[in-house]
């Protein structure tokens, strides 16, 4: 019997979709899904929801729960983590507030940026202690982790615990895809292309119909004449600007939306510049609001999936249990995943995490190699790797000097900030997370 353990099964939409998934598959329906979670409510509201997500399907999985993670993890053969460390209520809110008050303004604040170091330096203890717990109990399970900042994680995981077989995976590749299909009138199916990059900032290198014809002129013909963007599918709020003139000017397409990429860079949140805001529809503060409505709507799901009799059970776009599938049938399967260069993108430096294409079956994830990248994509995807690279060193050498270098290095951060404002903005940060960061960062607040 197939073992999936789910950290953080308390997402309780985001667990319906990665078990559910599950049950469309002759080989994963009688698998055993382990929930953890640390709050027992939102615990059993997933238990709830997966049972009559089995039900439905007539399927023969077994639900146990738990709130000790390694007991949890014992025999899995898959380990999904989905987890946010610190909320959206104290920690999302003081990355947003503090830097404010320093005039730095940000959208999502998730990936890159101070938001993004905040984050990865609250998420990346937690995820080392779920891999430690595997080593343990589970040292062959592949962890499957949907966490942000992913490729700051995705780097830590593998330079602490080099062992444990991990992949992350985003589905950012997928959300686009069915973007510049509404833009294009095209059925995604029709859509060819091939990917690479870091983690939110990757491109499309090939973007094709399906006679092998380019659909890069179409898209910049679109945004030049107006057509493109269309008003967006997924968030009403965030229109999809900033990537297309990134695509006029640096000739590619990027992975992740506007709103996100917009403040990886230092070109379209400048002080003085609200130009920039309205002609680009940058929507400033955007994860907060997102937060605040996520949690009302997911909250409104979970209560009508509970009283519901039976529950639909649709397959999402999500990669993990198409995975987990090829991995135990052997059945070939390609996905989007980042994994640690070792040599897959020569052009980036090693033991970065990357985002290519991925051919997966029993032998496990393996990526394929991408040597085409365009020079001047290679060199914004090293502005977000020195980030990356620096945060990652300051967990290991547990340094926090090298959190202030990181903040320093942020295209974005720097754009707005000098080097006292950003160093004095880092530590007030740091002393407003408290516990929510590891003792050797931590800053007491001046009495």
């Amino acid at each position: 019997m197939t073992k999936l353990t789910f950290i953080g099964a308390g997402s309780t939409i985001f667990m319906k979709n990665i078990v559910g998934d599950m049950l469309h598959f002759e080989a994963l329906k009688d698998a055993k899904i382990a929930l953890m979670d640390i709050d027992p409510v939102r615990l059993a509201e997933s238990e709830l929801v997966a049972k009559k997500m089995i039900a439905t399907m007539g399927s023969g999985a077994v639900v146990e729960t738990y709130t000790n993670q390694r007991r949890a993890l014992e025999g899995a053969d898959f380990v999904v983590t989905a987890f946010q460390i610190g909320g959206y209520d104290p920690c999302t809110i003081t990355d947003f507030e503090l830097p404010k008050q320093y005039g730095l303004r940000q959208t999502i604040a998730d990936t890159l940026g101070i938001g993004g170091i905040m984050r990865g330096l609250r998420t990346v203890p937690h995820l080392w202690s779920v891999a430690r717990d595997m080593e343990a109990v589970c040292p062959n399970a592949l962890l499957m982790q949907y966490v942000n900042p992913m490729a700051i994680n995705t780097w830590a995981l593998a330079e602490r615990f080099p062992k444990i077989k991990q992949v992350g995976l985003c589905h950012s590749v997928q959300n686009t895809v069915q973007e510049l299909a509404h833009d294009l009138d095209m059925a995604e199916g029709d859509i060819r292309y091939k990917v690479a990059g870091v983690n939110h900032v990757a491109f499309f290198l090939r973007l094709e119909d399906a006679a092998g014809n380019s659909l890069y002129p179409k898209l910049g013909e679109g945004y030049r004449t107006g057509r493109f963007p269309k008003p967006p599918l997924m968030m009403p709020r965030c229109g999809n600007k900033v990537r297309y003139e990134v695509m006029e000017h640096l000739g590619y397409f990027c992975t992740e939306s506007s709103e996100h990429f917009a403040e990886y860079v230092p070109w379209f949140i400048k002080d003085g510049r609200d130009d920039l805001i309205t002609e680009f529809s940058i929507p400033l503060d955007e994860y907060p609001k997102r937060c605040i409505e996520q949690q009302a709507e997911w909250k409104e799901q979970a209560t009508a999936l509970k009283d519901a009799a039976g529950i639909d059970v649709p397959k999402s776009h999500e990669f993990a249990a198409e995975m987990m599938n090829a991995i135990v049938t052997g059945q070939p399967y390609v996905a989007y995943g980042n994994l640690p260069n070792l040599g897959q993108i020569p052009q980036l430096p090693m033991g970065t995490a990357v985002e290519t294409p991925c051919l997966v079956d029993m032998n496990g994830v393996q990526p394929s190699v991408v040597t085409d990248i365009p020079p001047q994509l290679v060199a914004l995807m090293r502005t977000q790797i020195n980030v990356q690279e620096l945060t990652v060193r300051a967990l290991l050498d547990e340094n926090p000097e090298h959190l202030y270098h990181a903040a320093m290095m942020d295209p974005h951060t720097a754009a707005e900030l000098d080097l006292r404002q950003i160093r004095s903005l880092v530590t007030d940060l740091l002393a407003a997370h408290g516990d929510w960061i590891p003792e050797w960062a931590r800053v007491r607040k001046a009495a």
